[in-house]
């Protein structure tokens, strides 16, 4: 009994410990950018594209009610804020536990070589103005939008980690409203890099690279849907 309360410690450290580590680097990313290229990488405004913006927007609100989420059920705070039933039921399993870790920590490797890839071309929404550079090579040459696999990893990670429905709710809007925002990014790519972007997406998957694409592909791109991030960059 010991050693299960000790290891559920454990997680709960290292599910904070994961969180201040994200948060921190979009943060380091965000000054970074700012000071060195004089860009503001985060493009959250609604004007008159209202509708293309406001998806970002809620992304940008969902991960916030996530990470506060988070830190709620692993600090034990506020439990009288959450519906029984958005608590229970619990995976108590280590197997299961486990397994979320290895989901988060395969994540994060996914987020670190893609912001090294990525320089200051990342950026969180679509810049119309300063798009970045196309980037097609290291782990880009495997996804399209790495950031958003690292995305569902950690949170259906964090869902096994803490065994809660709240997670697996927000887990499921989260990656709707990325999936989402990728098709807004693609068209935006397509009209910015044209045949250069049509290529990548033939050799190159959405999410996971299997196989190459089919050439019917292609023909969809031309109609504006498919392909990667407001710049291989945005994510």
């Amino acid at each position: 009994m010991r050693f299960a309360l000790s290891l559920s410690q454990l997680l709960d450290y290292l599910q904070l410990a994961f969180l201040a580590l994200f948060l921190l680097t979009i943060l380091e990313r965000t000054l970074s950018i700012r000071l060195r290229s004089r860009l503001n990488p985060i493009r959250l405004k609604i004007g008159r594209n209202g509708a293309q913006h406001s998806i970002v927007v809620l992304l940008f609100l969902g991960v916030n009610l996530w990470a506060a989420t988070v830190v709620i059920y692993v600090l034990h705070i506020g439990a009288g804020f959450l519906p029984p039933l958005l608590v229970l039921p619990r995976f108590t399993m280590l197997s299961a536990n486990l397994a979320g870790l290895v989901l988060v920590a395969l994540g994060f490797a996914i987020f670190f070589l893609s912001l090294a890839r990525l320089g200051s071309s990342w950026r969180l929404g679509i810049d119309q103005s300063n798009p970045g550079q196309l980037v097609t090579t290291g782990i880009y040459a495997l996804s399209r939008n790495p950031i958003y696999v690292f995305f569902a990893l950690y949170f259906v990670g964090t869902f096994l980690l803490n065994g809660a429905l709240i997670f697996a709710f927000l887990t499921l809007l989260i990656v709707l409203a990325l999936h989402l925002q990728t098709l807004q990014e693609e068209r935006f790519l397509l009209e910015t890099f044209g045949q250069a972007y049509r290529e990548y997406c033939m050799r190159t998957g959405r999410y996971l690279t299997w196989r190459p694409a089919p050439r019917h592909a292609t023909k969809a791109l031309s109609a504006g849907s498919s392909a990667l991030p407001a710049d291989p960059n945005e994510s």
